[in-house]
Order: C-alpha cells, then sequence, then structure tokens
C-alpha cells in the first residue's frame, strides 16, 4: 500500500466542494500536481475507462477509491533527511540537511548552534593614519600586552595584525602638487608617509613585541578631503585570507580605528574613477594597487564579503562621527560600534566589550537563495522566547544552544528542477549548514496516459516479484533507473539539466537554446563562438566544452589539425621541441626559447647534448623496439642526414671535392706570398729614397734661425755671469751678438761639424764648435 499523509486523506473526505483538484480541470499531470500537495495523478492506462483526462486529477484517496492501482498513482513525496554520518561541525547542526518538495509543499527541521567557551581569536587592527589619528597611533604601542592579559581570560589562543589606510592617491582626495605629492604635511613641517589607499603591515601573529615593532615604525600620513577610504581597506583585509593570516577554526575580528567617515560608492566618479568594485584582493607586495582605477566597494557588496569571510567589524571611533557608523550597523551585520576616548585610553576595554557582545548574538541569514523556494526561520533563544531568524539571539551564554525552526516553502516550478542547495550561515561563525533541495516539478511517467508501470521483466516473468513490498521494490527500481542516467559514477543524474524517468533522461528547455544528448549532456549555447559560430561549427557543445569533428582542434575548433605542419622546423621538429603548435603557430612553452619556431635559446643546451639520446639510432642492429621507435619520431631528420652522409665521400664525389680543395688552397696561398712580396718591395724603395734625401740635406745651406737657436741654446746651457745693476741712464742695449757672423764662415768651411744638430742629436759639439 502507498503510504498517504494523513492531511491527504482528510482533505478527501470534505467533498468534492473543496476538492480543487478534481476542479482544476487539470489534463496533465504536471498540471495537476502543481496545484498543491495533495493532489494526485493517476497513470493507470485504463483507469475508468471512457471518462476524460480531467478524471485522473485527484486527491490519492479518492483516485484509490475509483480504482486506481495505488502503484499507478503520481504523488511525489515530501521528506527531509539528515545524514547521521560524517558529521564534523561542532556548533552548527546538522551540517547537511537534503529536502525534496513538490509545488506548493513545506517541509521542517530544526538546527542547532551552540557558541563555544573560548574561541581562538584574530585580531587585526586597521588604522587611519591620517595626521588626526596621531595620538592614537601611539598608544597602540601600549595595547599590544594589556590586551593580551585581557584576552587570555576568555580565548587560549589570541593574535594581533596590523595594516593601515588614508585614501585614494588621486586628486581632489590629496593634493597633488609636486612639493607635496610625497609628504602631505610639508605645509606644517612635518615628516609625513607618502599617501595610500591601503598597506598590510603585519600579518597576524602572537608575537606581541612584534606587534609593538610594527606600531612604532608607523608614520601618519594625509590627504585634502574629509572622508577616509575605509571601506577600500575593510575590503580588502577580508579577502585577502592568505597574506592577512586569518585562521578557519579561530573568531575573526577586525578592528577599525578612525576619526572619518569613510567614502562610499559612485564617490570616486569625483576623481574620474568607474569602474566598479570586483570584490577580489589586489595586494601586491602587501600594497593595495588597484586604489587609482577601482571604485570604492557599495555598503551591499562589503556586507556580503564580511559574511561570506566569518569577518566580525568593531568599529573603534573617536569624535562626532560615530554617529554616522552606527547608523550603519544595520546594513552590517556582524558589526559593532565603540566610541574612543581621548588618546585612546579605554581602546583594551573596548575591544573586550565588543568582543563578548558580538559572540554572545546569534543570528542566521540565507545565503544562495533559489527562485520559487521561502525561507521561514524562527529563533528559538535559551530564555524560551522567539525571534526571528535575522533578529536572532542576545546575551547566549557558553554552550547554550539556540534552536532554529527553519520551515521551506516550495511556491511553484518557477525553474526547470533539479537538485540545488541553499546555504544556512550563523553570522560570524566559521561553519554552516547546507541544505540541498530536489523539486518535483514533473511527473516520473511523463503526461501521457499511455505509459503503464510493469516491473517484471517482460522476457522472463519473475512470479517473486509480485510478493515484495511496494516500497522495496520502487525503492530499487527507482535507484536502478536514475543509475542509468549517469554518465559518470561521480556526474550528477542526466548531467543536472534533466529528468531520469524509466532510466531515461529527458531534457529541460532551456530559454537560450536546445539541451540534448543521451544524458543531457550537450547543448548548442554554453560552448565558446568563433567568428559568430559554435565551436566555429566544427564540433559539438559538450559540456561546456567544445568536442571537436575529426581534423578539427583547439579550444573553439577553430584550427585545422593539418596546422601543425605549418611549425615544423628544418629539421622536421614542431616548433623545436620547445613549444606547442596552435592554429599553425608555435606557442614556446619554454621561456629561455624565442622565435617563429622557437629555435632560437641562448640558454639552452648544445645541439650535441640534444641529440646525445639520437646517437644511438645510427648503430639500431641490436637496439629494442623501444629505441627504434623513438628514433622513427623524435630522430627521424637526424637519420635521413646520416643515410646521405654516406653518397658524399664515395667515387667520383670524393675527387671532386678533393680537386676543389686543392684547387682553392693553392690560390690562396699563391695570393699570399704576391702579397708578401709587394711588401718587401715597397719596403726597399722606401730605404732607398730616405738615403738620397740624407745627401740632399746635408748640402744644402744652413739657414740664419739655425744659428740663432744655436745661439740661444748656448746661452740657455752657459751660467750667466751676475753684474751689478747699472742707473737708468747708464744702461743701453747691446745689439753686438746679433751682427757676428764669424761663425757662418766657419760653417761653410766646416759644414760636417754641424751635421748633428742638423740631425737633431745632442747639441754639446755644435756649441762647442760655436764658441
Amino acid at each position: 500500500m502507498l503510504a498517504v499523509p494523513r492531511e491527504l486523506w482528510f482533505s478527501g473526505e470534505k467533498g468534492s466542494a473543496e476538492n480543487r483538484c478534481a476542479t482544476s480541470n487539470a489534463v496533465t499531470c504536471t498540471k495537476c500536481l502543481a496545484l498543491g500537495p495533495e493532489c494526485g495523478w493517476c497513470a493507470q492506462e485504463d483507469f475508468m475507462a471512457g471518462t476524460t483526462q480531467k478524471g485522473r486529477c485527484d486527491t490519492v484517496f479518492n483516485l484509490m477509491k475509483r480504482g486506481c492501482q495505488s502503484d499507478l498513482v503520481e504523488n511525489p513525496t515530501v521528506h527531509v533527511t539528515i545524514p547521521s554520518d560524517h558529521e564534523t561541525n561542532t556548533q552548527v547542526t546538522p551540517g547537511k540537511v537534503s529536502v525534496q518538495l513538490r509545488p506548493g509543499s513545506e517541509a521542517n527541521f530544526m538546527l542547532k548552534v551552540r557558541p563555544l567557551e573560548k574561541y581562538p581569536v584574530d585580531l587585526y587592527y586597521l588604522v587611519d593614519v591620517s595626521a588626526s589619528m596621531h595620538n592614537n597611533i601611539e598608544k597602540l604601542n601600549s595595547v599590544g600586552f594589556a590586551l593580551s592579559k585581557k584576552m587570555a581570560n576568555i580565548s587560549l589562543d589570541f593574535r594581533l595584525g596590523f595594516g593601515s589606510y588614508v585614501d585614494k592617491t588621486v586628486s581632489p582626495y590629496i593634493s597633488i602638487h609636486p612639493g607635496r605629492i610625497h609628504n602631505q604635511c610639508s605645509d606644517y613641517n612635518l615628516d609625513c608617509m607618502p599617501p595610500h589607499g591601503y598597506i598590510h603591515v603585519l600579518s597576524l601573529t602572537d608575537n606581541i613585541a612584534e606587534f609593538r615593532n610594527a606600531v612604532n615604525k608607523q608614520k601618519i600620513s594625509g590627504n585634502i578631503d574629509t572622508p577616509e577610504g575605509g571601506f577600500d581597506a575593510m575590503l580588502q583585509a577580508a579577502v585577502c585570507q592568505s597574506h592577512i593570516g586569518w585562521r578557519k577554526e579561530a573568531k575573526r575580528l577586525l578592528l577599525v580605528m578612525t576619526d572619518q567617515t569613510s567614502h562610499l560608492a559612485l564617490d570616486s566618479k569625483l576623481a574620474g574613477i568607474v569602474i566598479p568594485h570586483d570584490g577580489n584582493c589586489h595586494l601586491k607586495d602587501n600594497v593595495y594597487i588597484k586604489a587609482t582605477s577601482m571604485e570604492h566597494p557599495s555598503l551591499g557588496q562589503l556586507s556580503e564579503k564580511l559574511i561570506d569571510n566569518n569577518i566580525n567589524v568593531i568599529f573603534a571611533v573617536q569624535g562626532s562621527q560615530f554617529h554616522w557608523y552606527k547608523d550603519l550597523l544595520p546594513l552590517l551585520p556582524g558589526t559593532v560600534a565603540r566610541q574612543i576616548e581621548s588618546q585612546a585610553a579605554n581602546l583594551n576595554d573596548l575591544v573586550v566589550e565588543a568582543y563578548q557582545k558580538l559572540i554572545s548574538e546569534v543570528k542566521i541569514q540565507v545565503d544562495n537563495q533559489i527562485q520559487g523556494l521561502h525561507f521561514n526561520i524562527t529563533a528559538i533563544c535559551p530564555d524560551g522566547s522567539k525571534k526571528t531568524g535575522m533578529e536572532g539571539c542576545k546575551h547566549v551564554e557558553y554552550n547554550k544552544e539556540v534552536l532554529f525552526n527553519v520551515s521551506v516553502t516550495m511556491k511553484g516550478c518557477h525553474t526547470s528542477g533539479g537538485r540545488k542547495y541553499v546555504i544556512l550561515k550563523p553570522i560570524g561563525f566559521n561553519e554552516t549548514a547546507i541544505v540541498n533541495v530536489q523539486q518535483s516539478c514533473a511527473c516520473q511517467y511523463g503526461d501521457s496516459t499511455g505509459h503503464k508501470r510493469v516491473w517484471a521483466d517482460e522476457t522472463s516473468p519473475d512470479s517473486k516479484q509480485s510478493q515484495c513490498s511496494d516500497s522495496n521494490c520502487s525503492s530499487n527500481r527507482d535507484t536502478l533507473s536514475s543509475e542509468k542516467c549517469r554518465q559518470h559514477q561521480d556526474q550528477p543524474i542526466c548531467s543536472g539539466q534533466g529528468n531520469c524517468i524509466d532510466g531515461k533522461c529527458f531534457c529541460y528547455k532551456n530559454k537560450l537554446g536546445k539541451v540534448y544528448g543521451k544524458y543531457c549532456e550537450m547543448d548548442d549555447f554554453s560552448c565558446p563562438y568563433h567568428q559568430g559560430n559554435l565551436c566555429s561549427g566544427n564540433g559539438e557543445c559538450e559540456g561546456g566544452k567544445c568536442k571537436c569533428f575529426a581534423g578539427w582542434e583547439g579550444d573553439r575548433c577553430e584550427c585545422s589539425s593539418q596546422s601543425a605542419k605549418l611549425c615544423l622546423n628544418s629539421k622536421g621538429q614542431i616548433c623545436s621541441g620547445r613549444g606547442k603548435c596552435v592554429c599553425g603557430k608555435c606557442e614556446c612553452t619554454d621561456p629561455r626559447s624565442f622565435g617563429r619556431f622557437c629555435e632560437y635559446c641562448p640558454t639552452c643546451n648544445k645541439a650535441c647534448e640534444e641529440n646525445w639520446n639520437c646517437v644511438q639510432c645510427y648503430h639500431s642492429n641490436n637496439a629494442s623496439q623501444v629505441i627504434l621507435d623513438q628514433c622513427t619520431t623524435s630522430c627521424t631528420y637526424l637519420l635521413h642526414y646520416i643515410d646521405n652522409t654516406s653518397d658524399c665521400f664515395s667515387g667520383r664525389n670524393y675527387f671532386r671535392v678533393f680537386s676543389i680543395i686543392f684547387i682553392v688552397t693553392f690560390l690562396i696561398g699563391l695570393l699570399v706570398v704576391l702579397i708578401i712580396r709587394q711588401i718587401i718591395l715597397q719596403g726597399s724603395s722606401n730605404k732607398v729614397k730616405s738615403a738620397s734625401d740624407y745627401r740632399v740635406s746635408t748640402t744644402k745651406k744652413m739657414p740664419l734661425p739655425r744659428k740663432r737657436l744655436a745661439a740661444q741654446t748656448l746661452q740657455r746651457e752657459k751660467k750667466p755671469k751676475l753684474q751689478p745693476l747699472k742707473l737708468e741712464e747708464e744702461r743701453h742695449p747691446d745689439f753686438s751678438h746679433f751682427y757676428d757672423t764669424s761663425h757662418v764662415l766657419q760653417q761653410r768651411q766646416e759644414p760636417w761639424k754641424y751635421i748633428p744638430a742638423t740631425l737633431g742629436l745632442k747639441p754639446s759639439s755644435l756649441m762647442y764648435h760655436i764658441k
């Protein structure tokens, strides 16, 4: 017998006045089931012969009463399954829930959340380092040790980190005057660090001394407008988990210290920045590099990233802007705001108080919503009060459980059906509950009445088939038929794009195109296009990837397999063995190589080393089959070269090569001899010419300047005699030495004595003769 829910029996006894199933005039099974959970459809072929299709839709009780066999009634059940094994969660249980729904149905289950007594805590200080925060930054020096002592009472493992922010480094947020762009405080005779969007200074560490050193080195900076770029920095601190060092098991606290408001989305359009923030991490060398090219994040985007990464935010605000942050708390779940006193005197108590408040609040939200499903969550607090899921419970003590009554309602089949999942996420907890939802939007046997359930094997009837219970037989058949609808064991039924009926996949309709294939694994819309054609028209789309026809390749099937010939180098190698051929072009996989065929590689091995494995191909008489196969594939061009060399030095070829080499060598030798002879002759003629020039020069008269030069030289070598000074009137010029020509006669009579002076030799002998 088919197990029928109690409410369905009751609804059938109230009469046709309230029976929406029978009065709906539904002529298909799908439309009948969409009316409500009490409606069923009789798929029996001979049910009430002669009646219309409308009579097949009714309550389950009425259908069975009118003669429809219970195993031929289409009535998908609604049930909740909670796996009892492999439970890994300790704070949020159960970790996984499976729910099967049909249109108009509702399913309920309970979720438990239990805060632990002492969590590991990761606290990251994100500090506004504009000039007005100077006193608060100095106060951070003494925070580390005092705060770690206070947190020791409520946490077993406490770590600190540090980062700084100012604003976007473009006008009108900062001064771009050349004298101030690197020091915004130059007008006040202060040494400030350059402005920046966000800098990650210190990853989370339990070394308090290291934290203090990082704070001591921190300098202030500045900008020229009032709001700061805090939300930019908060998003980076949340999503850059590996840089910050967030631990999965720890409570994650992000403490934002500031005294001004923060820029919101669209503010950056003042600086000409119009690209929306993508929500990803953009740290390079611990510096945010997209500050000048992406907008500030919106509050919704920031809230989503904080929740996804389990970040609790503490706004520590000094001054009158505290209320601005306090008004943001409803828009940023898991955040608290506290006011800093003068010089941050209450910073330690502020952190401890905010942390205790955060872990004592238990609230839940729904992520990854599915169209057509509605979640209604009610929190049952330890004191017995009931709140909505997003409001949650407050002042929850350690190890006290908070129960959440989760109600899931399926309003209709707004999607094509199939298995999907929803995430129930307690705010600030690192554990979640995943709810898998199976929407039963189609009938098992379709909308036709021509199908009849025949479970026994028609070729060999088994009498034992009728002896098993309906539930067991149905369960076994459903399992066997569903396995036939899987392309592989680890893939979903009908590739998640269809329903499995009697072991066959019936693919869903899609507005984007056609879904087809034995397992609904193919479609004509999800693969890449090339020149306006899906898979270039040379392949089929399967699982989002192009499956190319024979003779085509590439991720878009745009390349002919014959294009590989265009990648062969002169040796017959594809891309010189250093790359791969893509559409007739080489893409070098070795970063050291370049060139059309990747043929240039200055730092690669020598040719002999590259082709060393091919040496054995030349002596292949005793080579194994593996070596011969290698020779025919990777060493073909070498074998061809070696085979042809045997003809180069045989018979006529050998004599011809020898003759050419001999003639060329003889001609080169003759040319060298002629050149040497010419050089010797040229040198001899130069010597003869020099000797003749010498004889001519000795017969020529010596010019008067030579005499004067010799006389002057003689006067320089003689030591002058000192004479007493005479009065001005007694002095008179003496020109007699200019007219002394006695040496000229002597030079004419004995010219050989003056040859040394003429040739530039020592003047000692010359001076003697002149004297």
